[in-house]
């Protein structure tokens, strides 16, 4: 922590030398337009087309930005009743946003195929997290509430040569409002189903002519879902506590600004526990009939989430055309999850865990424009460090009882990354332009994992004091470095001024690392005549980095006077070396334990399409301001392992092989109408969203598998007082549709990953007793009314 505080203290330091040499730089130019990313307010006429996004770190409309993006301003978001970042999934192509298995706040994000499934350090994020462009190295925590948001980005296929962090798949932005030029204050009350109730209060005031300062307050929480039967308490509640403050100074002539933000998340929500699929093979405990409940046994330590952080972001005008701009962060968070893989009183599977991470990033960006020639060159730091402790509790080994006998692991990962950056766009004519962009990465990685055998109960991290059983399976510390160069280029051509087409290629680059969960007995014996050393263990427990060569060309248009706006895109990528980190019931020194199972031999071809539309079927119809609107987002997806290397002896099992969270279509459709009423405006919207079969996990599996289904949310908002209050009805998933949206599987399977029946029909566990597959489920019915009110 004390190297933590004095990176930061440079780091602000850094910033701080920026502000003092902008004015100087500034005295001799002329004054020009604000320099922050973040406009004041995002721009929705209601086709959706026409917001500002800042896709290539400039200002555009989705109409003239050449990339794959899908932008969804703060007023639609609120007025689709959104909670957090999660709910966007309906409205993007080829995503999936989800909470992660057993959590509230953890975040599993994939985009065209590409994401990380399992939260464990040591793995870089496929789909990169962006609060106010400060990079989220974890997923725990990243589950972000929509309060006080300006707009959100997502950003499909690689991105690097414009932003601080490289990531393979895509990117999310979410992006906060500016505070207003005046003395403000908004408050946003939800009550609902399941005693949703949610409070969100904001205020805001200028101090001078030059400081703003602004604070907003949340409070979110729901009773459970379902119940745990067994420990008497609520399952798939919530209970979150947050807050955002805000400090903001602008120079009179608005070319030097800088915003210090500061948020805090405290997640009380209770263990987030699995439904049982299959009954209990020791106990013969029967199916719940309501998926929602649990008779999960495991309550040390009481889930909890704590996290935060600090940022300052500089931008100064040096120039006309020269902005240099400072972006200083760090962010830690601490979560303790009680994991109970069996669902069962029992302490068969029980998994108590930690995860501990803490961050410092810092990043340097110098724009320049001009009427030809925009871009930019930047540098970007990262240093971080991710930990993980967890215990997993059994009471059985091979035949005998061994009361208390807990399976140990601890990994610890220390990333340090530099690279630079750049990206610039030449416009040849008013309708050609091409764009070219390169990155340089450097990726340094320390591991350190533990792994031991004890016997009484958990160990200290988690209130016990157990005995050593034998002799620790891994004790590893190891480094390795990575580095990289990736491209990106792009042509667009308007074909009219309401018609663009592009092409593109980029390449993307994720680092490798050691598997904190990875066990070095297992490791393969290089010289049998030497026993197992340290490099079979290196190598064991090293995956590489992996690598996707992106291709795509899309189209852009406005039609009827732009009462019809669309983006339509098609991709293909080769994706190399593919990370796909897992687990498994494993037997070390005779002990049934727990294993981290990585493996980079895959290589696959994806390939797909996407298309948004916008569409004003009517207006003016009912009086000034009347409008019948239709958007949809159409995303399809083939995405298949080339070669995927497995097994003793090594063998291609690709034709078994499925890639997770990533199914072949995803379409939805919403059809809103505004009327006028009285003095205000009733707006009115339907959205039908359709996911086809869905895979948990890289091996089909019927239990865990999701077939296709559709759900249905509809809102009624009606804003009156020139849009300063608004009352508002919100149902979500009408139906009641029960979709799964992840679990755990520890049993017996084919190479195909059928589970294999025993010949009195049931399974084979390979981990605990009772037999593990569990699954979690998405929000089931809800209606919440909500009220907003702006003085």
């Amino acid at each position: 922590m004390r190297l933590m505080a004095s990176s930061m203290r440079a780091l602000f330091a850094a910033g701080v030398s920026l502000v003092a040499l902008a004015p100087s730089a500034m005295a001799q130019t002329e004054t020009a337009p604000p320099a922050s990313e973040t406009p004041p307010q995002a721009v929705d006429s209601g086709t959706g087309q026409d917001i500002v996004v800042t896709a290539r770190r400039r200002e555009e409309t989705l109409l003239t930005v050449p990339v794959a993006v899908t932008a969804l301003s703060g007023d639609k978001l609120a007025k689709s009743g959104a909670v957090d970042l999660t709910d966007i999934q309906t409205l993007t192509p080829n995503t999936t946003f989800k909470a992660a298995r057993g959590t509230n706040s953890t975040l599993a994000a994939f985009i065209r195929g590409v994401g990380q499934q399992d939260p464990v350090p040591g793995f870089e994020a496929g789909i990169g997290i962006y609060l106010d462009d400060v990079y989220l190295n974890r997923p725990q925590a990243a589950v972000l509430d929509i309060y006080d948001v300006d707009r959100i980005e997502v950003l499909r296929g690689p991105q690097g040569t414009l932003y601080g962090r490289n990531t393979i798949g895509g990117a999310v932005k979410y992006v906060t409002k500016r505070l207003p030029d005046t003395l403000s204050a908004s408050l946003r009350g939800t009550y609902g189903s399941y005693n949703e109730a949610d409070g969100v209060i904001s205020l805001s005031t200028p101090i001078g002519d030059l400081l703003k300062v602004g604070v907003t307050g949340a409070r979110l929480s729901h009773d459970g879902f379902g119940r745990n039967l067994n420990l008497g308490i609520d399952n798939y509640n919530k209970d979150i506590w947050a807050g955002r403050g805000t400090v903001e100074f602008e120079t009179p002539d608005k070319r030097l600004f800088v915003r210090i933000t500061g948020d805090y998340t405290d997640d009380k929500s209770l263990a987030r526990n699995g439904h049982r699929l299959i009954p209990g093979l020791l106990s013969g405990a029967p199916v719940l009939t309501d998926v929602y409940d649990t008779r999960a046994g495991l309550s040390n330590p009481r889930n909890s989430v704590k996290g935060g952080g600090i940022s300052m972001s500089i931008s100064a005008d040096l120039t006309d055309h020269l902005t240099l701009r400072s972006i200083s962060a760090y962010r830690g968070d601490v979560s303790y999850t009680p994991i109970d893989f069996d669902s069962l009183p029992a302490v068969d599977v029980d998994v108590p865990a930690i995860y501990r991470n803490d961050q410092t990033s810092q990043e340097f960006q110098l724009l320049y424009k001009s009427d030809k020639l925009n871009g930019l060159v930047g540098y970007y730091y990262l240093g971080a460090k991710a930990s993980t402790g967890f215990d997993v509790l059994l009471y059985t080994t091979g035949g005998a009882a061994l009361p208390g006998l807990d399976a140990y692991t601890k990994g610890d990962v220390r990333t340090e990354t530099h690279s630079v950056f750049g990206d610039f766009t030449y416009d040849f004519t008013p309708q050609l332009s091409l764009s070219v962009g390169g990155r340089y990465t450097w990726d340094e990685r320390k591991s350190q994992v533990f792994k031991a055998n004890y016997l009484g109960g958990p160990t200290s991290e988690f209130g016990g004091n157990p005995v050593l059983f034998g002799l620790p399976s891994t004790d590893f510390r190891g480094r390795a470095n990575f580095q990289k160069f990736t491209p990106r280029a792009s042509l667009s051509y308007k074909i009219t001024p309401d018609h663009m087409i592009y092409a593109s290629y980029s390449e993307g680059f994720k680092g490798g690392g050691f598997d904190p969960r990875g066990t070095g007995a297992n490791a393969p014996i290089s010289n049998p005549a030497a026993g197992r050393t340290y490099q079979d263990i290196y190598n064991f427990l090293l995956f590489k980095p992996e690598t996707v060569k992106s291709y795509e060309i899309g189209w852009k248009g406005a039609l009827f006077d732009h009462r019809l706006t669309f983006a339509a895109d098609g991709f293909y990528a080769d994706y190399a070396d593919v990370q796909v980190p897992g687990s498994s019931g494993c037997v070390v020194g005779g002990v049934q334990t727990f294993c981290g199972i990585t493996t980079n031999a895959a290589k696959a071809t994806i390939k797909g399409a996407e298309f948004e539309g916008n569409a004003t079927l009517a207006r003016g119809f009912a009086g000034q301001g009347s409008t019948i609107t239709f958007a949809t987002t159409v995303g399809y997806i083939d995405a298949k392992y080339d070669r995927f290397i497995a097994g003793t002896p090594p063998t291609d099992v690709s034709q078994y092989r499925v890639f997770q969270n990533t199914p072949k279509w995803s379409v939805s459709g919403t059809l809103g109408a505004t009327l006028p009423v009285a003095s205000g405006s009733l707006n009115g919207s339907t959205t039908v969203s359709y996911r086809s079969l869905t895979h948990q996990f890289e091996t089909a599996s019927p239990f865990l598998d999701q077939p296709a289904y559709t759900l249905v949310d509809a809102n009624l908002v009606y804003s009156f007082g020139k849009g300063r209050y608004s009352i508002g009805v919100h149902g979500k998933n009408l139906t009641g549709e029960t979709y799964k949206i992840g679990g755990y599987q520890y049993i017996n399977v084919n190479v195909a990953g059928t589970p294999i029946r025993t010949p009195s029909g049931g399974y084979t566990p390979t981990l605990g007793k009772e037999g593990i597959a569990t699954a979690f489920y998405g929000n089931p019915r809800q209606v919440l009314a909500t009220v907003t009110a702006k003085f």
